[in-house]
């Protein structure tokens, strides 16, 4: 009795260290979100606004696309480097960020399209396009629905590689729903966001503040809404077997230490493992393994992935 008491208080002590410094946040709107770089709008049909920042120049375009409940700011460490030879553009997609929230049809052809729209209104066509997570998925799609798009993909842990059979989808959208996200606890969010990282740098805190000040926001149950929906458009519609199809140059690069690709719950395993299905089905691909490296592999390990990107352009 007297051990399980000790556990009990360790462990309420230990939540309340965690909780303890998030308790004085101010409430925050999605408008009011601290960015690195000045943001642009851009109204698409559907009075889709989307927000973006625009770095940068040089003979190549890269148009970065962040992941799942992500935002623009995920590709700052990058652009900061990289928009010394590149023109460097990061969008919020629909949903997310800056961006408009709405009864959009979310999903991947969705999220390709509104990136077409997106390269078509500032004339970006044909431009390099990255993607991390689910925005690797949004790449791929834009990649195979309209290849007259995309100059080259580089995809960073990307959503895709990976096959669920129909149970493990239908388990995906008994689990991720609208109310799970809206209602998950500070202590979880942080444990959330940490996990996306093999040693979570300290300046990658505001990812877990940010979340935590915007659940009072006016649409952040529009926000929980699209991220639900847009894990359901991941499922509905996938690219495993069309990636023998995509015939760009292609540099996927994961961290060795990755936590979520695999899906841990589902499959379990090694980055390397799922890292290996993609580099074998693109015909024109190299694949960079970043050591002691997470999912967040272009927020943990910046200089190793910029290098490789610039090797890769080149």
């Amino acid at each position: 009795m007297k051990h399980f008491m000790l556990q009990f208080m360790l462990s309420a002590m230990l939540l309340t260290a965690c909780m303890a410094p998030y308790k004085h946040l101010h409430p925050l709107e999605f408008s009011e979100l601290k960015y690195p770089f000045p943001v642009k709008y851009l109204t698409l049909k559907d009075d889709i606004r989307i927000a973006y920042v625009d770095e940068g120049s040089g003979d190549k375009t890269i148009i970065f696309i962040h992941g799942l409940g992500s935002y623009l700011p995920a590709w700052q460490k990058n652009i900061r480097e990289l928009k010394n030879r590149y023109r460097c553009i990061a969008l919020d997609l629909p949903g997310y960020g800056k961006s408009s929230r709405g009864d959009y049809p979310y999903g991947m052809a969705f999220y390709a399209d509104v990136v077409k729209q997106f390269m078509e209104a500032l004339h970006l066509s044909p431009a390099v396009i990255a993607g991390h997570s689910m925005g690797g998925q949004i790449a791929m799609t834009l990649a195979l629905l309209h290849p007259e798009m995309v100059e080259q993909l580089i995809l960073i842990s990307p959503a895709g590689f990976e096959r669920f059979t129909p149970g493990e989808r239908k388990w995906f959208e008994e689990v991720v729903t609208v109310d799970g996200i809206r209602f998950t606890p500070v202590q979880q969010i942080r444990a959330n966001i940490v996990n996306n990282f093999y040693n979570m740098p300290d300046d990658a805190e505001f990812m877990i503040t940010d979340r935590i000040a915007l659940r009072g926001a006016r649409d952040f149950e529009a926000y929980c809404y699209a991220v639900v929906q847009s894990v359901r458009g991941m499922l509905a519609e996938p690219v495993y077997d069309h990636l023998e199809e995509i015939k760009q140059p292609t540099l996927i690069i994961f961290g060795e230490n990755d936590n979520l690709i695999p899906n841990p719950y589902l499959h379990g395993g090694h980055s390397r493992t799922i890292a290996n299905i993609g580099d074998e089905k693109i015909p024109d691909s190299q694949l960079v393994m970043i050591p002691s490296c997470g999912h967040f592999a272009m927020f943990e390990k910046p200089a190793d992935v910029n290098r490789a990107i610039e090797g890769f352009l080149k």
